[in-house]
């Protein structure tokens, strides 16, 4: 087992592990343990994605370790794996959008020390005055004392990751 392999299935729920079995099982019809690339975006489908052809050709090339033209379950459950993260970092980054509209009261684009205080403390990080003002600098690009969407989406993104 590759360790792209083994990150997937610690990644991975017993139950979620059983789903994506029983999924992968259903449209291995010939029971040869691999399943072909229509099969694939069938497989997907199922489990809520909605490839297109291009899609699917790119991901069997990127996870078809053993160059087969088919996938494995191993291999399935890297590629599965890859998208629930995608699909989760999509999430985060939506939640932050909200996130920035709702803490940019005054709503002018802009996030001010104050504001930006609120945002920090509202994840339930311990942190000092002294960090928060370190945090504004590193995202203040233009050093106004204010953060953009941009700046503020980095600054998130650095705090969710340090967790």
């Amino acid at each position: 087992m590759t360790d792209a392999q083994q990150e997937a299935r610690s990644y991975l729920s017993e139950e979620m592990l059983a789903e994506f079995k029983a999924a992968f099982d259903m449209f291995d019809t010939d029971g040869g343990g691999d399943i072909s690339t229509k099969e694939l975006g069938q497989v997907m489908r199922m489990l809520g994605q909605n490839p297109t052809r291009e899609e699917l050709d790119e991901i069997i090339e990127e996870v078809d370790e053993d160059g087969s033209g088919t996938i494995d379950f191993e291999e399935f459950l890297v590629m599965m794996v890859r998208l629930l993260k995608e699909d989760q970092a999509g999430k985060s980054e939506e939640e932050l959008a909200e996130c920035f509209r709702v803490f940019d009261k005054n709503g002018d684009g802009y996030i001010d020390r104050e504001e930006f205080a609120l945002i920090i403390r509202s994840t339930g990080e311990q942190i000092s005055e002294d960090e928060i003002d370190e945090l504004l600098k590193d995202g203040d690009k233009n050093a106004d004392g204010m953060l953009d969407y941009d700046g503020t989406c980095m600054m998130m993104m650095m705090m969710m990751m340090m967790r």
